[in-house]
């Protein structure tokens, strides 16, 4: 695999014939500093590629405009004494030298609040640290942990009893046997520049692919996973290869000593900046299980290891068990303050039957249609973004349960699975140190009823299915969900993102069943770069 690889980063610098260098600054991806930049990644006067995330910072069309966002209402003519530099405008610990960098942060996110469904405090306790840095031009490290301990509104509690995983973080290490929750959570990521056009990054954190809030292709919403990725850059063309090993708690084990079933995928990514305006990207992915049902290792399929291939071909002429699949991306920048975007995701499809519309249930596909824009009404730092997402039943779903396109029991593309449809929309605002943000979700799904499957969740075999036809989406226990978040903040040290914050989820779901309200409020000092997923 090495030696492919080794061949790939050769070919890459052999076309390429722009001038510049693949940049090299690694941080996580989080929507809400994402959202900060959208002037600047949407802009028609350049040809950036949007929708590959962790965009590296150092990027030269983003380096002004992300300094100006960690440098926030910082002013050099105060120098104040140590304690207030470092806690309004600097990191804990600074190095900066002529061929290494580094610094050094104590993240905390400490909350309280009041569950007006369960008439429960809820509270959260996070003790965290971040170090970044760089080594020479071509070469950086980041990585963050979080220690946490909470007790959360009923709905979001029932969720991590059910999955035994807190949405996007990790395992419960209560196992769903207390109203407290604890975990950990770490990013580490290793960032290296070898040659123009080519960076290389091993880690575990998360890729996300799209334009969107959600993503129908990979989103990151899942827990991390350790992955080596490769992108290279060709003038218009960005091109993305990711190998990754995932892991599978809700398969039956083989064994208690080896633990969890294991499972690995290889994605592949191409972004074509056609002009300064349009956008067409093309992906796949293979998930693969280590072991089969009767324990035997399978090991890795080196035909996976070629980084230049689609693979669907690939996998259906080997004869391969894997699940496999494809996706499509698509973004018009069709004004200077507006950008229109949009996937297409394609699990399993027979067009004889697709275009008999008798909801065949192996026409498994998903769909996202949105726009977002900056600037609006003429009110710099004013953000929006407007969102359609659709699932069939039974997409991302396997032959087997272990061959779903998931990890660590939460799915690897929107956080409902398939059998649904959501619309969305995000406002946000900047002005100095405050921040405004306003969210909206309106979504249906169709929930199992009893023992029978009817397609939303992924981690179920899509053989056990209500039927070969007459499949439509939000069959099942048809279920409303509307979701309101409304969160107002200030930042504190923008360095590290330390910020007082206050908020309110207005949360309703109901069916034939039950209704279920929420009025979740909290209030806390909050210092993370990550994203905590409440909108489930």
């Amino acid at each position: 695999m090495i030696k492919k690889i080794v061949i790939f980063a050769l070919a890459v610098l052999g076309v390429s014939s722009s001038s510049g260098q693949t940049p090299n600054l690694a941080q996580p991806y989080s929507f809400g500093i994402y959202q900060k930049l959208s002037r600047q990644i949407y802009d028609q006067k350049s040809r950036l590629h949007s929708s590959l995330r962790p965009i590296f910072l150092d990027d030269s069309l983003l380096k002004s405009s992300a300094d100006s966002i960690f440098n926030s209402g910082i002013s050099d003519t105060i120098k104040g004494s140590w304690g207030y530099r470092k806690l309004l405008k600097e990191h804990l610990v600074d190095v900066k030298g002529d061929e290494f960098t580094a610094y050094i942060d104590f993240l905390p996110d400490f909350r309280i609040g009041q569950d007006t469904e369960d008439q429960n405090t809820t509270w959260l306790n996070t003790r965290g640290f971040q170090v970044g840095g760089t080594v020479g031009k071509k070469f950086s490290f980041y990585t963050s942990g979080f220690e946490n301990q909470g007790k959360f509104a009923g709905y979001y509690r029932r969720y991590i009893d059910s999955q035994l995983v807190v949405p996007g973080q990790s395992y419960d290490r209560s196992f769903g046997r207390s109203e407290v929750k604890d975990w950990s959570y770490v990013s580490a990521l290793v960032s290296y520049t070898p040659a123009k056009f080519l960076n290389i990054t091993i880690g575990q954190d998360k890729t996300f692919i799209g334009d969107g809030y959600r993503s129908m292709i990979l989103s990151d919403y899942a827990s991390n996973y350790p992955f080596i990725r490769l992108t290279g850059n060709l003038g218009n063309v960005q091109y993305m290869t990711m190998w990754a090993a995932m892991q599978d708690p809700s398969a039956a084990r083989v064994s208690y000593d080896v633990g969890y079933r294991k499972k690995g995928a290889v994605f592949h990514y191409l972004d074509w900046n056609v002009n300064n305006k349009l956008s067409i990207g093309f992906f796949d992915a293979v998930i693969w299980s280590q072991t089969d049902d009767a324990g035997n290792k399978r090991g890795f399929d080196w035909s996976y290891a070629n980084p230049v291939i689609f693979l669907r071909p690939l996998e259906a002429s080997s004869g391969s068990p894997d699940n496999s699949v494809l996706g499509f991306t698509g973004k018009y920048e069709a004004l200077e303050n507006l950008a229109v975007y949009g996937q297409f995701l394609l699990d399993e499809f027979k067009a004889k039957e697709f275009f008999k519309g008798n909801g065949y249930h192996g026409n498994k596909f998903g769909v996202q249609l949105g726009l977002r824009g900056h600037s609006a009404f003429k009110v710099a730092n004013l953000n929006f973004l407007a969102e359609f997402n659709t699932a069939r039943p039974y997409a991302y779903s396997g032959r087997t349960q272990i061959l779903n396109y998931g990890h660590y029991n939460e799915p690897l593309a929107h956080p409902m699975g398939a059998n649904f449809r959501e619309i969305l929309t995000i406002w946000d605002y900047a002005f100095k140190r405050w921040q405004l943000t306003a969210q909206a979700n309106l979504a249906q799904y169709g929930l199992d009823e009893g023992e029978t499957n009817s397609g939303k969740n992924i981690f179920e075999a899509h053989i056990q299915r209500l039927g070969n036809y007459g499949n439509t989406i939000t069959q099942g226990i048809k279920t409303n969900l509307s979701f309101i978040n409304a969160r107002v903040g200030y930042v504190i040290n923008p360095k590290t993102n330390l910020r007082l914050e206050a908020g309110v989820i207005s949360r309703q779901e109901n069916n034939s069943i039950a209704t279920s309200n929420t009025r979740w409020f909290t209030f806390g000092l909050k210092s993370t770069f990550r994203d905590i997923y409440q909108d489930i």
